[in-house]
């Protein structure tokens, strides 16, 4: 009964979706031809009554059925973050339109309109991510009131089964219900244990799925204990019951498990930097799109930059050095000369200026700058050229500095996680002060930022970094 329900669930939220996205071609149509055509007539001419679109629904319906189907979208979204699912949004109206677009051109469809078909994905990401929005919704408010649920039943006793227990509690929207408790021979009791009841020992788990209605099967099991729950997850599987095993059995501060596959082969992984595909991409396409807009924004003043340090100093207009990049592969650094050529033969004999602690070496009066590299340091328009170095994926608009290699030999082993994502041109660290902070600081700033990754954290050290460029501090 359950499942002919959940079936019949399913198979009307992809009716509904199928109807918004044949909803999207009229309105798309309504948008470019009644909205934008009027104030932009040389790049909407009038176009054919909407009658001859109308055939364009004879593509787009057996193109998105199995898009929405493959990608999950009739399957329980109970714990999905909301990011992963506006991106499976995008992949399928856009992703979708590309293919659409395919066959218009395939089959000469020479009426349809470019600009149209742009504004179609437009609505159908829009219509479909609002779907999404109001179905998130609806089913937390649903279960948070004890409707729709799954029944939990958990293996473990020990603290960590308490703590999950607890945060299955606390969070009621995502419809699950601990029905109670198995005792995995530790002699221990469930904290609150007079809420979850205990239904007998892990050997007791078939007769306890045969008398109760059970959903999920939960095993929190201890560090060194795996295989003896071999038994009862086999148990699990026979019973056609969907069974978890809690990934926390292996002491770590900062990575995060998570389950892979190798063709075909789970992996259990434990990283301590962002995994999430859909953000990273979303990162690359950020960088990707805003580097290559500022490099051909600037070309002008790089162009009278480089003629500045040519015209005044004898040397090169760029300097090229090595540093360390993702997991310390080296790359080569461009930027604009400030100092006189030959400088890094003359560190040794400066050494003495040294500001900063570690194995970096910052002078705010180094000898060795030139007048137009001072000037160029100061609003960081030296930096201008390595918007190259991440348009062809060597660093990242936002990540840690690229260190110097000899500099990572220095590094102490809790700093070299700082290489663990892509160097950038900017960071907190920039936004932080810069060279006014001390060694140790800007590490930790640096590990902060891995740790605490998000889109939005780009995007706010971002427009934080316009100020701090202006305002030059901490600028060496």
């Amino acid at each position: 009964m359950l499942k002919q329900k959940a079936r019949a669930i399913a198979l009307g939220v992809l009716l509904g979706e199928l109807s918004l996205t044949a909803l999207s071609l009229p309105v798309a149509y309504v948008l470019r031809h009644g909205v934008l055509a009027p104030f932009l007539p040389s790049l909407f001419p009038v176009a054919p009554a909407f009658d001859r679109y109308a055939v364009l629904l004879l593509l787009i319906l057996p193109i998105w059925a199995p898009m929405l189907y493959a990608a999950g979208f009739t399957r329980s979204h109970r714990t999905l973050p909301l990011f992963e699912e506006i991106w499976t949004v995008a992949k399928i109206a856009f992703g979708g339109t590309a293919l659409l677009t395919l066959f218009v051109y395939g089959l000469r469809l020479e009426f349809v309109s470019r600009w149209l078909l742009a504004v179609f994905a437009i609505v159908n990401f829009l219509f479909l991510s609002g779907e999404r929005v109001a179905l998130r919704l609806l089913s937390r408010w649903v279960r948070a009131r004890g409707y729709n649920f799954r029944t939990v039943l958990l293996v473990g006793t020990g603290p960590k089964a308490s703590q999950l227990a607890d945060f299955i509690e606390a969070h009621p929207h995502w419809g699950f219900r601990v029905l109670g408790y198995l005792d995995d021979h530790n002699g221990g009791e469930i904290h609150r244990s007079n809420q979850w009841d205990c239904l007998g020992q892990i050997g007791d788990l078939e007769t306890v799925l045969r008398q109760e209605v059970i959903d999920e099967v939960i095993f929190v099991i201890e560090k060194g204990k795996l295989g003896d729950y071999e038994h009862a997850l086999l148990v699990a599987e026979r019973h056609g019951v969907r069974a978890h095993v809690s990934l926390d059995i292996f002491p770590h501060v900062l990575a995060r498990p998570v389950l892979e596959e190798l063709d075909g082969v789970p992996l259990l992984t434990f990283t301590t930097t962002p995994s999430n595909p859909a953000q990273l991409v979303a990162k690359r396409a950020l960088d990707l799109g805003l580097s290559l807009v500022l490099f051909l924004l600037t070309l002008p003043i790089q162009a009278l930059a480089a003629l500045a340090i040519k015209l005044t100093s004898p040397g090169p207009s760029f300097f090229r050095q090595v540093r360390c990049g993702l997991n310390g592969r080296h790359f080569t650094l461009v930027k604009f000369r400030t100092m006189e050529a030959g400088a890094e033969e003359r560190r040794s004999e400066i050494a003495h200026l040294n500001e900063m602690s570690g194995p970096v070496f910052k002078a705010a009066r180094d000898p060795r700058r030139t007048l137009v590299g001072r000037l160029l340091r100061r609003l960081s328009i030296d930096e201008l050229p390595q918007l190259w170095n991440v348009i062809v994926g060597d660093m990242s608009l936002v990540g840690p500095r690229p260190p110097l290699p000899e500099e990572v030999f220095r590094y102490e082993p809790w700093q070299r996680r700082r290489l663990s994502m892509k160097p950038g041109l900017t960071c907190l660290w920039q936004v932080s002060g810069r060279s006014e902070l001390d060694f140790d600081r800007w590490m930790a700033l640096d590990l902060k930022y891995i740790d605490t990754w998000s889109p939005l954290l780009d995007l706010k050290i971002l427009l934080k970094t316009v100020p701090a460029v202006l305002s030059g501090r901490g600028a060496r």
